[in-house]
């Protein structure tokens, strides 16, 4: 009978051990899901700023740009690809087009930055990411964000009229 006491104590010490590994990999999960929303938020908020203060107005986010962005970065991410040109060889402008936006401007991509800030900083030192973000005739924008297996980010940021 020792025994049978033994054995369903050792099993309820471990439940809660086992419900705080389950909780530990939701808020893992989650935090990742967290970070990346914050890491496109600041990326239009930061693009904005530079806007606003190069005489351009902000732009509003479109979801169809969004999805856009996202769909190219998660591509860009799991091949290890990094180019404007992506699956089956797709343009920017079909993408945007194919995600249920009209009229498609322009795209910048970047890969391994680890924040928002140093995203736009590095875009804004280029001369064609930098023309593509001050381009005033820009109304909306759709950022995406997605991480590689290994850990490295992958950023696309679209553009449209």
């Amino acid at each position: 009978m020792r025994s049978s006491i033994t054995k369903r104590l050792a099993l309820i010490a471990m439940i809660p051990a086992t419900l705080l590994v389950v909780v530990a990999f939701a808020s893992s999960a989650q935090a990742a899901v967290t970070s990346t929303a914050k890491f496109q938020s600041d990326i239009v908020r930061l693009t904005n700023n530079q806007r606003v203060a190069h005489g351009c107005k902000a732009l509003a986010v479109s979801p169809s740009l969004t999805k856009a962005a996202v769909g190219h970065s998660a591509w860009m991410a799991r091949t290890g690809k990094f180019s404007h040109t992506g699956a089956r060889n797709s343009t920017f402008a079909y993408r945007v087009k194919t995600a249920g936006y009209a009229r498609p401007l322009g795209e910048n991509i970047a890969f391994g930055y680890r924040t928002g800030a140093d995203t736009v900083r590095a875009w804004m030192l280029s001369p064609g990411h930098r023309a593509n973000l001050l381009n005033c005739t820009s109304k909306t924008i759709g950022v995406g964000v997605a991480y590689a297996a290994n850990g490295t980010a992958y950023q696309t940021q679209e553009f449209g009229y």
